[in-house]
């Protein structure tokens, strides 16, 4: 490690980033909830509460009242810790170190707190499955920038040196697009999620057809990421275990994906000669549908962030130190341009 970058830069940023990130996945569990009951008007006015101010709102009401209400008012207290730690750190990266480029940084991450719960407001305002689908889109890609800052801001990515494989070159491309990839099947599985139930049934069976088919893509990209994560980094742990983590994240959400299926429509038609599939009725707003949903958009949302953590990885190995601490010269890459805006390194 370098011991002038050691010594001139504090860890708290990496702290609150850390606790920005735990803070961010249980509020998306809770999204999903909320989006899994249906409790998305649960509470029918913003930023208030049933005309009480958000902190001041009964907790006995709150704890002991309806499930969609308890969901609903949680997850906008959530979104304030959230909001609160983006505040902390985006003071310690004013105070505690020296990159600029991560001081806006810290900024871009409490804007966006501020949008995010302010789609989750006019959601409510406007009663608009529209602007649910954007903030379930833009949920799970702030959660991503939160990993993505816990990762700039800590010990190993400052003492990274630059490698000369090109394998990771390779890496580095396989990396962005399957980020793409998430991203783009996170937008067709909202658009799965929110599909009003008078729509015809072919906008539902093509929004499926393409979910299903991304997926195909996403499982090909990522074994191809991981194989030559493995074949040509395997000590790299720093590298190998997030694409190890990948691969098997994505086979579980595959799993969970099958899990929704079935605990929402029921066994394929083509199971149906089997006893325990023709036996299974699904339980609309049942805890095992409930749960199963949500824990797939949840992975999803992880998948996402693991993706880009593990790209940034490649490219903050395949940038040349020069780059990171001269900000001033020109990136010649678009990895070096990614990364000396990001970075601020």
């Amino acid at each position: 490690m370098n011991p002038s970058l050691d010594q001139r830069e504090s860890p708290w940023p990496h702290r609150l980033a850390v606790a920005l990130v735990c803070a961010t996945f249980p509020m998306i569990w809770i999204g999903g909830l909320v989006t899994t009951y249906g409790a998305g008007m649960a509470v029918p006015d913003w930023p208030n509460t049933y005309g009480y101010n958000l902190f001041l709102y009964p907790w006995q009401t709150w704890v002991y009242g309806p499930f969609k209400l308890f969901i609903e008012h949680g997850h906008r207290l959530f979104g304030t810790l959230v909001g609160m730690i983006a505040i902390a750190f985006l003071v310690s990266t004013w105070c505690c170190q020296r990159r600029a480029n991560l001081r806006w940084l810290g900024a871009a991450a409490l804007i966006g707190v501020v949008a995010q719960g302010a789609l989750g407001g006019l959601r409510v305002l406007a009663d608009e499955v529209q602007i649910a689908k954007i903030h379930g889109i833009v949920g799970p890609v702030f959660f991503a920038f939160t990993v993505a800052l816990a990762s700039i801001t800590s010990r190993r990515w400052q003492s990274a040196k630059r490698s000369e494989e090109r394998q990771l070159g390779a890496i580095e491309r396989l990396g962005v697009i399957t980020t793409l990839l998430v991203f783009l099947q996170l937008v067709l599985g909202a658009q799965l999620r929110h599909l009003s139930p008078e729509a015809p049934l072919g906008n539902f069976r093509l929004a499926l057809f393409f979910h299903l088919a991304v997926a195909v893509a996403l499982l090909a990209h990522v074994f191809m990421l991981a194989a030559r994560v493995l074949y040509s980094h395997r000590q790299e742990s720093w590298l190998a275990r997030p694409a190890v983590g990948l691969l098997v994240m994505l086979l579980v959400q595959i799993g969970l994906g099958a899990g929704s299926w079935v605990t929402n429509y029921g066994f394929p038609v083509w199971l149906s000669r089997y006893d325990f599939a023709a036996a299974y009725v699904p339980v609309a707003d049942g805890a095992v549908q409930a749960w199963t949903t949500t824990a797939h958009v949840a992975l999803g949302s992880l998948i996402l962030a693991t993706s880009l953590m593990l790209t940034l990885r490649s490219m903050r190995l395949s940038s040349p130190l020069s780059a990171r601490f001269a900000p001033s010269k020109p990136a010649t890459s678009p990895s070096q341009r990614i990364l000396s805006m990001g970075a601020g390194l």
